[in-house]
């Protein structure tokens, strides 16, 4: 199965950009590991954030695929710890057809249709974080889940 993770806009800070490219070669030892960006919208300004959720999802919505399992990356979603996400990601691998697809979005969130489209929701933390700092906390709790699931010695109890 393919692991995708789905961004809305580029990595900004260069020193955050060289550890999510660190921690996705690493991925790659695990599964076959994906990133792909989606433009930034331009003059955004003159949009509301609502206009601006739908601008961005229909965007997203273009890059899956019908088979896919959508994982939004939402305040909402469902918290684990490191050891709960290792197992929840072994049993989507094991259950998911195609491609795993995270998804972190634009600063306002998601649209409605994003929302419908989506299987999963998981939070990070009950804290914010900017979308530039999810994407390396991110990548690194998938590393880290893929250690677990091997007893690699990359996690400490």
């Amino acid at each position: 199965m393919k692991t995708l993770l789905l961004l809305v806009g580029r990595t900004a800070n260069p020193h955050l950009a060289v550890l999510i490219d660190d921690y996705a070669a690493r991925l790659k030892h695990y599964t076959t590991f994906e990133t792909i960006t989606i433009p930034e919208l331009r003059n955004t300004k003159s949009l509301t954030p609502d206009q601006q959720k739908q601008a961005e999802g229909q965007l997203i919505l273009r890059q899956l695929q019908p088979a896919d399992h959508l994982v939004l990356l939402d305040e909402r979603g469902l918290t684990l710890r490191s050891t709960q996400f290792a197992q929840w990601l072994q049993r989507k691998h094991n259950t998911t057809t195609r491609r795993l697809v995270f998804l972190i979005g634009g600063p306002y969130g998601f649209s409605p249709q994003v929302y419908a489209r989506a299987n999963d929701q998981l939070s990070l933390s009950p804290m914010t974080f900017s979308h530039q700092m999810v994407r390396l906390i991110f990548t690194e709790q998938l590393y880290r889940a893929f250690t677990i699931l091997n007893n690699e010695p990359y996690h400490h109890e």
